[in-house]
């Protein structure tokens, strides 16, 4: 049997008269830029979130990036993140003026140890950017006393946790904006590049969307310098022909998690992903860890299973923040992991057929 690690044509097939039918559409108008596709689907995606404002951009990357100019953020001054993320996160913010602040991960989730974060806070410090990683949420409620303590803006990246959600509330709801992917293979993808902002805060959402579009609402009004970052038609079609399926996918991401652990917990040399008391992980990937990482991943891969590693090299380990002088004992759980991780297929079309087929190679491999 092969397991793609990713299968996205089989859900295309899935709403494929949909899909075609948006495609075809925006052809017909000639509605490549801007126009009423891309006004759908914000006004979609807000409602469908609970938010007040939804900003397309050109991809998640360009979300983070304009987020953080808009609130003012440049050289000088610090924000933190989290030391195990794609380098996005913390790329963003150099790009900005500012410097990026790592921070060590928590040993049973993954995500930004929240014990550390006062810590890694000096008088630079403007913004936390926590990272949901792999749809697990951040424990929001302590990172958002911190930012209220010391006067901080939140900026959630939630490029892997779309309708994640911690505490009844979904994420990107906590900070004061949240950065969204539509990258194709995030749980909501797009079939390129895509992304967008959330906030309830309409002047920022004003600025956000100005600074995206050439810094001017309306064409040769520019107000301001900004940047060319705008959601074409073709994506915000198939996006809002998307965007019906998206809690239904969620629950099969969720069903396919619980069977696995199933499948798993009882493998001593597998730890299964650990969920948050009181959050819901919408799965984007499955990550385990096994001592035998790169072995197991082989020996998958001898049987038709495709599978990734999210990420083999901490952010601050990797050669392009040698500058900032960490080391990698100065994050030891992020270290350690790099070596354990593995993502094994995980997407809603995933068979229990197939489930139980990769979980038997990965119990008999010990």
């Amino acid at each position: 049997m092969n397991v793609p690690f990713v299968d996205l044509k089989a859900q295309y097939l899935s709403i494929k008269d949909r899909i075609d039918g948006a495609v075809s559409a925006v052809i017909n108008e000639t509605a490549f830029i801007g126009g009423k596709y891309v006004e759908k689907f914000e006004r979609e995606f807000a409602s469908l979130y609970g938010v007040e404002h939804c900003v397309s951009v050109a991809n998640g990357t360009d979300s983070l990036y304009i987020i953080m100019k808009m609130l003012g953020i440049g050289p000088g001054d610090e924000v933190i993140t989290v030391a195990n993320s794609w380098i996005s996160s913390s790329e963003t913010i150099t790009q900005t003026g500012a410097t990026p602040v790592f921070v060590d991960i928590d040993p049973r989730y993954y995500t930004i140890d929240v014990t550390k974060i006062e810590a890694a806070i000096t008088p630079k410090t403007k913004a936390i950017m926590p990272v949901h990683l792999y749809g697990q949420m951040c424990d929001m409620e302590q990172i958002s006393l911190l930012s209220e303590k010391y006067g901080l803006k939140v900026i959630e990246d939630c490029a892997q946790s779309h309708f994640s959600a911690f505490q009844g509330r979904r994420a990107g709801s906590f900070g004061v904006a949240g950065s969204f992917s539509f990258y194709p293979g995030k749980n909501l993808g797009a079939y390129g590049d895509a992304g967008c902002i959330i906030t309830n805060e309409i002047e920022l959402a004003t600025k956000c969307r100005m600074y995206a579009r050439h810094g001017a609402l309306k064409k040769h009004e520019h107000q301001m310098e900004g940047i060319n970052s705008r959601l074409d038609g073709l994506q915000a079609a198939i996006l809002s022909e998307k965007l019906p399926f998206i809690l239904e996918w969620t629950e099969a991401r969720i069903k396919n998690a619980d069977y696995y652990d199933q499948l798993l917990k009882n493998n001593a040399a597998v730890t299964i992903p650990q969920r948050r008391e009181g959050s819901k992980h919408s799965f984007h990937l499955y990550v385990i860890k096994h001592d035998k990482r790169d072995e197991l991943a082989s020996y998958l891969k001898l049987h038709g299973v495709e599978t990734a590693v999210h990420y083999p090299v901490a952010l601050p380990n990797m050669k392009a923040y040698e500058h900032l002088k960490y080391t990698p004992e100065d994050f030891p759980v992020a270290t350690k992991n790099q070596h354990g991780i593995l993502s094994l297929p995980m997407y809603p079309e995933l068979q229990t057929s197939q489930v139980e087929y990769i979980a038997e190679l990965i119990n008999k491999f010990g």
